[in-house]
């Protein structure tokens, strides 16, 4: 199992495997998807 944290996503995205770059991507998305729900939910 591989962490599911921003910077490990980050690092990912160099390599060279596709699999690995989409994801990483999929793991970014995630986070700036939650991110900006908890930012509309406190207004």
């Amino acid at each position: 199992m591989e962490k599911q944290d921003l910077a490990s996503a980050r690092r990912r995205m160099h390599s060279p495997n596709i699999k690995t770059r989409k994801r990483a991507l999929k793991i970014i998305h995630e986070i700036k998807h939650k991110k900006q729900q908890t930012l509309l939910n406190k207004q």
